[in-house]
């Protein structure tokens, strides 16, 4: 296992990884899964101010990948971001999310990041496209829920709730005695 930076040339691979949960699930609220040209710009974008890491396998294919982006883009908000993992889905509960994760807080840390954000898409009942994972995935590295948007997400005829789970790696609680 390796974990890089990614480049835009990887988007073709990463954009195959993304596609099926765009199509097959509700994990993003996206309708379409965006072309690898599109793929190669947001990996563009997101380095000019963000790290982007793919994770590869043993024969050198990337297997998933994390970035981060601005939580909010006013300046007051510099010291937090929002977070995102995807795996293949052949590679998932081996490790490699966490791994993903651990490589991209450690990044973050060294640039000045004290607050991660991840939103995540919730089920509301049973639902054969969606299921708690993300949530509880999230939960074991140490993220806690902040909150919930009700029914904010429609998709494949379904309403979604929508979680937002947060963590600080920054060390102690700012402003504290």
């Amino acid at each position: 296992m390796k974990i890089r930076c990614a480049a835009p040339e990887d988007a073709g691979r990463l954009s195959e990884i993304y596609a099926y949960y765009v199509e097959k699930t509700a994990v993003s609220f996206e309708y379409a899964a965006p072309s690898p040209a599109e793929f190669a710009r947001r990996i563009e974008a997101t380095l000019k101010n963000y790290p982007f890491l793919v994770l590869e396998g043993e024969d050198g294919a990337a297997l998933g990948y994390a970035y981060a982006g601005p939580f909010k883009e006013r300046e007051a908000y510099r010291r937090s971001c929002e977070v995102t993992v995807y795996l293949d889905r052949a590679a998932r509960r081996r490790g490699y999310g966490r791994a993903l994760y651990e490589a991209l807080e450690k990044e973050l840390l060294a640039r000045g990041i004290r607050n991660l954000y991840a939103c995540v898409a919730s089920p509301v009942g049973r639902d054969p496209r969606l299921t708690r994972d993300s949530e509880r995935f999230h939960h074991r590295l140490g993220y806690r829920k902040v909150g919930t948007f009700r029914y904010c997400g429609e998709k494949f005829g379904r309403l979604y709730h929508m979680i937002w789970m947060e963590k600080r790696i920054g060390g102690r609680e700012p402003n504290a005695p």
